[in-house]
């Protein structure tokens, strides 16, 4: 295979991923113990660090893009009420209103920071001088 296929795929495979980590978060970010939204932690931290690794992996920003393209489509659509009126997501209980709002800006957020954060291996170690 070309190159270009591979990288195509590997698009793919990263939207797909992403899709799976904004399903399994946006299903999970309203579980709370006590007052602590353990949920959103987790899928905070857990869809930073599949954004973080396809772009440290690959050192590809569409990569990143793509991931946080299917975290972002499938939190939409999980988010939405059904054609028979149900949904997937419970709705928020008062007091707990702004942990879906949260969730809802964190994928976008955490793909644009990841995606436009500098690349710093390109800078490499400055030189020295002769009698160092």
């Amino acid at each position: 295979m070309t190159s270009r296929i591979l990288r195509v795929v590997g698009w793919v495979v990263a939207l797909l991923v992403g899709a799976f980590y904004g399903a399994a978060g946006t299903v999970g970010q309203a579980f709370l113990v006590g007052p602590l939204p353990v949920g959103l932690i987790l899928a905070t931290i857990g869809s930073a660090a599949l954004l973080v690794a396809l772009r440290s992996l690959t050192g590809d920003r569409i990569n990143a893009l793509a991931g946080g393209l299917g975290l972002t489509a499938a939190t939409y659509l999980f988010s939405q009420v059904g054609p028979g009126g149900s949904a997937i997501v419970a709705a928020p209980t008062a007091g707990t209103e702004w942990i879906p709002i949260v969730w809802t800006v964190v994928g976008p957020a955490l793909m644009v920071l990841v995606a436009l954060w500098p690349d710093f291996s390109r800078f490499g170690d400055a030189p020295r001088p002769a009698g160092s």
